[in-house]
C-alpha cells in the first residue's frame, strides 16, 4: 500500500486546501446578510404582486367578484411592501432586483390555497429570520420594513382562509371594497375606527381597491 503522505508528496499547500474544500462533506457557507435578506423579500413581494393580479383575473373569469377584489387588495399591499423594501436596499447603498417569474395559475381554490401557504411561510419562517438578522445588525429600517410586511401576511393569511373556508358561497359574488394602508400594506374589510393598527396611518388615506 502507498503511504497516503506518499500521494500528495510535491502538491502545493494551495491545491491541498482546494482539494480538501472539495473532497469535504460540508462546506460552510456564508450566511446571508441583511442586504442579502432584503433583496429577497424585494424579490419575493414583487412576485407576489404580480401574482396577486393574475389570481384576481381568475378569479373574475371563474365568478367569484369578492374573492378578485381581495386579491387586488393584497396586490397593492405587495407592492408598498416591495417599495418600502427598495427604499431600504438603497439606504445600503444597492440597487433593488427582482426576477418577475410567470405566475402559476390554476383554479380559485387552488390560488387560495396557494396564498395561503405563500402567506404563512412569510408569516412564521421568512420574515422572523429576517427581522432577527436585521435586529441584530441593528438597521432599524429594515426592522420597520420587515415588521411592516409581517404583520401585513398575517392579515392576508387570515383573509385568504376565511375566503376558502366560504368559497361555495363565493361562487357568483360581486366586487367589493377592501381597504390599505399605504404606509404599511396592512389590509381588511372596513376601514379602521382612527389608524392603523400597524403602523398608525390616519384612515382617512387608507386606499380603497375593489
Amino acid at each position: 500500500m502507498i503511504p497516503i503522505k506518499s500521494l500528495f508528496a510535491g502538491t502545493s499547500v494551495a491545491a491541498l486546501a482546494l482539494l480538501a474544500i472539495l473532497v469535504s462533506p460540508r462546506v460552510a457557507m456564508a450566511a446571508p446578510t441583511t442586504l442579502d435578506n432584503m433583496q429577497a423579500a424585494f424579490n419575493g413581494e414583487s412576485n407576489a404582486h404580480a401574482r396577486y393580479l393574475a389570481f384576481a383575473n381568475k378569479a373574475d373569469a371563474e365568478g367569484y367578484g369578492q374573492v378578485a377584489s381581495m386579491f387586488r387588495a393584497a396586490a397593492r399591499a405587495e407592492e408598498i411592501h416591495a417599495s418600502n423594501h427598495a427604499a431600504v436596499i438603497k439606504t445600503m447603498g444597492a440597487v433593488p432586483q427582482a426576477k418577475i417569474d410567470a405566475p402559476d395559475v390554476k383554479s380559485t381554490r387552488e390560488n387560495l390555497q396557494a396564498a395561503i401557504k405563500g402567506e404563512t411561510y412569510e408569516r412564521d419562517v421568512m420574515y422572523p429570520d429576517f427581522l432577527r438578522k436585521a435586529k441584530l445588525d441593528r438597521n432599524r429600517d429594515a426592522v420597520k420594513s420587515l415588521n411592516f410586511a409581517k404583520t401585513a401576511e398575517a392579515e392576508h393569511a387570515k383573509l385568504y382562509t376565511e375566503a376558502l373556508n366560504s368559497l361555495d358561497q363565493l361562487k357568483g359574488s360581486k366586487s367589493e371594497a377592501f381597504y390599505v394602508c399605504p404606509t404599511c400594506g396592512f389590509t381588511a374589510r372596513t376601514l379602521p375606527q382612527e389608524k392603523c393598527p400597524s403602523c398608525f396611518t390616519p384612515k382617512g388615506k387608507f386606499e380603497k381597491v375593489a
